[in-house]
C-alpha cells in the first residue's frame, strides 16, 4: 500500500492539535503513521475482563477515522475482537508475535488475580498470557479504567481477585513501560494519541498514576461549562432543572480527563452537555466504593 508523504502529514497535522503537542512535532508524528502503516510498529491488543467498549471507542476514531486506522495504520498482530483470526490460527498469531517481540502491547480489561480461570485464551489464563506478552513488549498501553486500575470487574464483591495491569505485573516481579489511559470507555484519541507519540516521541509525560499529562493534567470541574453557576451555588436539584449538577453527584470536581474540551462521538457531545453527571469514570476509584453512587436523586421528588 502506497501512501504518499502529504496524506502522513495531513492526519499527523489533525492529530498533533487533538493533542494539543507543539507543531514542531509534526515531522515525527508523521514518521510515526508511516512506521504503523508499513508494519514497522506491530500492535498486540490483548483483553482480559472487559465489555469490548475500549475497542469500540477505537472505532470511532475520527482523525484517522476506523478505516484508515484498520486498513492503513493499525499494524495489528491480533486482536480478539477486530482480527478475523480464530481457534488455532488465533492461538498462532498470538505466540508468533509473542515469540518476536518489539511490539507496542496495548491491554484492555482487568485481570483476574483470585480465579484465574476466570479469563483464559485457548488453554492459558490471561493473567500469565500478560505476563508473558509484557516481558517481550517495548511498552505497555492500558486502555480503559478496567485495564488501569480494575474499574467495573474490580467492583465489590470482587470475587475474581480482578485488578489492573500494573498491580498484575508488580505482583509478578516485572517492571515495564506502562502508560495507563483510564475512560470507561477511553477516548480514541487518547488512544491514537498515545500510540502515536510512544512510537516517534517516547513517553508521554506521566503522572503519579501513569496517565499523560496533556489528557489526565486537569479536573474536569475546572474546565466544564457550568463551572460559573458552580461558583454562584446555582445547582439543579432533579433530574432536567437548569444548574450544576454537583448535587446531583456529578464526579467532576475529583475526575481528570479533558472530556470537556475534547468531546465525544466527534467533538459533538459529552455528559455534562447531554445534561447528566459525570460519573467519574476515568478515576482510579471508578465503581470501587459501592457507598459512592454515580447519581443523587432528590428521593422526595421520586415518583
Amino acid at each position: 500500500m502506497k501512501i504518499t508523504r502529504r496524506t502522513f502529514l495531513k492526519d499527523a497535522g489533525l492529530l498533533v492539535a487533538a493533542m494539543g503537542l507543539e507543531p514542531t512535532l509534526l515531522p515525527k508524528m508523521a514518521d510515526a503513521l508511516e512506521e504503523m502503516a508499513y508494519g514497522r510498529a506491530p500492535i498486540l491488543w490483548l483483553q482480559g475482563l472487559s465489555c469490548s467498549g475500549c475497542s469500540v471507542s477505537l472505532l470511532n476514531s475520527e482523525s484517522p477515522g476506523p478505516a484508515d486506522l484498520l486498513t492503513r495504520y493499525l499494524s495489528l498482530y491480533f486482536h480478539q475482537t477486530l482480527s478475523a483470526a480464530t481457534g488455532p490460527s488465533a492461538v498462532a498469531a498470538v505466540e508468533k508475535a509473542i515469540a518476536k517481540g518489539g511490539y507496542i502491547l496495548v491491554v484492555e480489561g482487568a485481570v483476574p488475580l483470585g480465579i484465574k480461570e476466570a479469563c483464559k485464551f485457548a488453554d492459558e489464563n490471561f493473567a500469565d498470557q500478560l505476563v508473558r506478552a509484557a516481558r517481550s513488549a517495548q511498552a505497555i498501553v492500558c486502555t480503559g479504567t478496567c485495564s488501569a486500575y480494575g474499574g467495573v470487574p474490580a467492583a465489590p464483591p470482587n470475587l475474581t481477585g480482578a485488578t489492573g495491569v500494573s498491580i498484575a505485573l508488580n505482583k509478578a516481579g516485572l517492571s515495564r513501560p506502562l502508560i495507563n489511559l483510564p475512560g470507561c470507555p477511553a477516548h480514541p484519541a487518547w488512544i491514537v494519541g498515545t500510540l502515536m507519540q510512544v512510537l516517534k516521541v517516547g513517553l508521554p509525560e506521566l503522572d503519579a498514576l501513569q496517565r499523560p499529562t496533556h489528557f489526565y493534567g486537569h479536573l474536569l470541574h475546572e474546565q466544564c461549562p457550568l463551572f460559573a453557576l458552580y461558583q454562584k451555588k446555582h445547582f439543579a436539584e432533579n433530574l432536567g432543572e437548569d444548574g450544576c449538577l454537583f448535587k446531583m453527584g456529578c464526579q467532576g470536581v475529583i475526575t481528570q480527563a479533558d472530556c470537556s474540551l475534547r468531546g465525544w462521538n466527534g467533538g459533538v457531545n459529552w455528559c455534562i452537555r447531554g445534561r447528566s453527571n459525570c460519573i467519574g469514570c476515568a478515576r482510579p476509584e471508578f465503581a470501587l466504593d459501592p457507598q459512592f453512587p454515580f447519581f443523587r436523586l432528590n428521593e422526595d421528588n421520586l415518583f
